[in-house]
């Protein structure tokens, strides 16, 4: 499965619309396969860091993670979005994402998984009239990494 530009620019635009009325954000991170012996979660951990979702001043950054060959994914979020929407949510995103995977419907679950993230983040981390957009609403590719 490779992404294209129009499946690209479709999750962008999933992510600035998801948001578009919070304070949160949204990473979306592709990768073609996993190094050997590493998990999704693992390498998602890694990600996180490197795109410095870390920083963001609510700690309210969500990534989700792909690793295409690998045929796995993980959701994590930062501190201040897990304390208030705790595993429930990300297992809940998980099983979505799952059933659209398994039906070969990557863009679109992945796509669904950015709007009800962003609808989550609105509800706990509204926008503010003084919010920025911390980070950017590109989709990063594993070639654009480098650990």
């Amino acid at each position: 499965m490779n992404f294209n530009q129009k499946d690209t620019e479709k999750l962008v635009l999933a992510i600035q619309v998801a948001e578009k009325d919070t304070s949160g954000e949204i990473r979306v991170h592709i990768d073609q396969d996993l190094t050997s012996g590493s998990s999704a979660i693992e390498r998602a951990k890694i990600v996180f860091e490197q795109l410095n979702m870390h920083k963001t001043e609510q700690r309210n950054g969500v990534l989700i993670y792909m690793a295409i060959n690998a045929k796995q994914f993980a959701i994590i979020g930062d501190s201040g979005i897990h304390a208030v929407v705790g595993n429930e949510f990300w297992d809940s995103i998980s099983t979505q994402l799952s059933v659209h995977f398994k039906k070969g419907n990557f863009v679109s679950g992945i796509e669904l998984a950015i709007l009800e993230t962003g609808k989550k983040l609105k509800h706990y981390f509204p926008f503010q009239s003084n919010d920025v957009n911390e980070l950017s609403n590109e989709i990063s590719m594993g070639e654009d990494m480098h650990e």
